[in-house]
């Protein structure tokens, strides 16, 4: 199972956070996680195996949402910042989209990205 990881930057630590204390469901379940860049090597830092697209501001959302509409990733946690304003919102909006045409969970906040996790967890 892949599952992308992205955080805006007032999100990120909350995002490793909930890496950190999700690690043995991440590795009991064999996921692979992908992420834009600067998540991705924030997660590298606290020792998880990451395959890096680009920044998000650079095309790494879009990255993203491209495989989520092949069908190669299979769930999409982004933490959001809701109080800041992002200048690629577009390319947020359309990976929401994208998430939603292919009927791919999304989490935007560690209470529904548990959720997610623990489902996942549970069928095994």
């Amino acid at each position: 199972m892949e599952i992308a990881i992205i955080a805006h930057d007032g999100k990120k630590k909350d995002l490793i956070d909930f890496l950190v204390k999700n690690k043995a469901i991440l590795d009991s379940q064999n996921i692979n996680l992908i992420a834009t860049g600067t998540t991705g090597g924030k997660a590298e830092e606290v020792g998880f195996k990451v395959r890096r697209m680009l920044s998000g501001p650079l095309g790494g959302d879009a990255q993203i949402a491209g495989r989520v509409g092949e069908g190669k990733t299979n769930m999409v946690l982004f933490f959001k910042d809701p109080l800041s304003s992002h200048p690629h919102e577009a390319d947020i909006n359309m990976l929401i989209r994208v998430c939603d045409v292919h009927n791919v969970p999304l989490a935007t906040n560690a209470a529904t990205a548990q959720l997610l996790l623990n489902a996942i967890a549970q069928q095994s």
